[in-house]
């Protein structure tokens, strides 16, 4: 009510507006209890809600604009605020911001009837006992004004770090899936023994090309059932986030170089910044270094006890 008459007291007068709005909105102050309120002290809670409300906006600005009361409450901790959940809840209504609501559309590659298919080796298990065990890999699109552009992510399912992704005008396998597995072989040193590729039956993982480069480079092919979005889940879950943090809020897109760019900027926040409810408000980064440093920590150990 304060912001409201001082926005407007120039123009209508203090007593006017209190005298006409009083009877129709319960509880509206009288002019003598709004110079009252003009002359006390700011409290402790509305001067720390001016200093937390510009965070609240910059940090959600940061991350696309896309964290809502949960993420947002995380973010706030790793900055060193003491905030509850609610509080920050009540700070994002006073930012104007708020958390971004994901589409239920799903995209699901065509798949090849004639195509030789792997065999199912995840059965909807999307876990693993650390990293490079198990990649899962899919195609989504983008509608640009020059036409599509298609991408294909590899995920790590262990950190839930993308690992490899590609933007192309074409779905053509040699193009690309393979160009995203081969971004991702080449981060992993360029073996990728053990590792198991899971995928859905979409014709461009199926390819020849594809599985030929997947075993070449030590991994096992697996697939999911036909049209079964569930038996590639973590993959689909993925091009959901992609599709509801970045295309939806950036767009429209107008050619496919500019969603290139965009998805480029948006694989490392994913990577480096972004936190994920799964890993326990953590980023792929930091699981995947606290994996490597609880290995190093445990290998002097297990030297001195063979040692003995």
């Amino acid at each position: 009510m304060i912001k409201f008459i001082n926005e407007h007291r120039d123009h209508f007068g203090v007593e006017l507006i209190c005298r006409v709005l009083r009877p129709a909105v319960q509880g509206f102050l009288t002019s003598r209890g709004y110079r009252a309120a003009v002359r006390r002290e700011p409290s402790a809670r509305r001067l720390k809600d001016e200093l937390l409300v510009p965070e609240i906006v910059r940090l959600h600005a940061e991350n696309y604009g896309v964290y809502g009361r949960r993420k947002m409450h995380a973010l706030m901790h790793r900055q060193g605020w003491e905030i509850g959940r609610d509080q920050t809840e009540r700070l994002m209504r006073l930012a104007g911001v708020e958390g971004v609501k994901r589409s239920k559309r799903v995209f699901t590659t065509k798949s090849d009837p004639t195509a030789e298919k792997p065999k199912d080796l995840v059965q909807r298990r999307f876990t693993a006992p650390g990293p490079r065990r198990l990649w899962v890999a899919d195609v989504t699109y983008v509608a640009t004004w020059s036409g599509f552009a298609y991408v294909a992510f590899v995920t790590d399912v262990y950190s839930r770090r993308i690992v490899g992704w590609n933007v192309a005008p074409t779905l053509r396998s040699d193009i690309l899936p393979l160009r995203a597995l081969d971004m991702a072989a080449w981060a992993a040193g360029g073996r990728l023994d053990g590792l198991i590729h899971h995928a859905d039956h979409g014709s461009n993982y199926l390819a020849v090309v594809y599985t030929d480069r997947i075993e070449e480079l030590g991994a096992k092919p697996s697939t999911g059932t036909v049209g079964d979005s569930f038996d590639n889940a973590l993959a689909e879950a993925v091009n959901g986030l992609y599709k509801t943090e970045l295309i939806r809020q950036r767009g429209p897109w107008r050619t496919v170089e500019q969603v290139e760019l965009a998805t480029l900027e948006y694989v490392w926040w994913w990577n480096n910044s972004r936190l994920h409810g799964e890993l326990d408000m953590r980023t792929p980064l930091e699981v995947e270094q606290a994996y490597y440093a609880d290995l190093e920590s445990a290998q002097p150990a297990l030297a001195g006890h063979g040692s003995r």
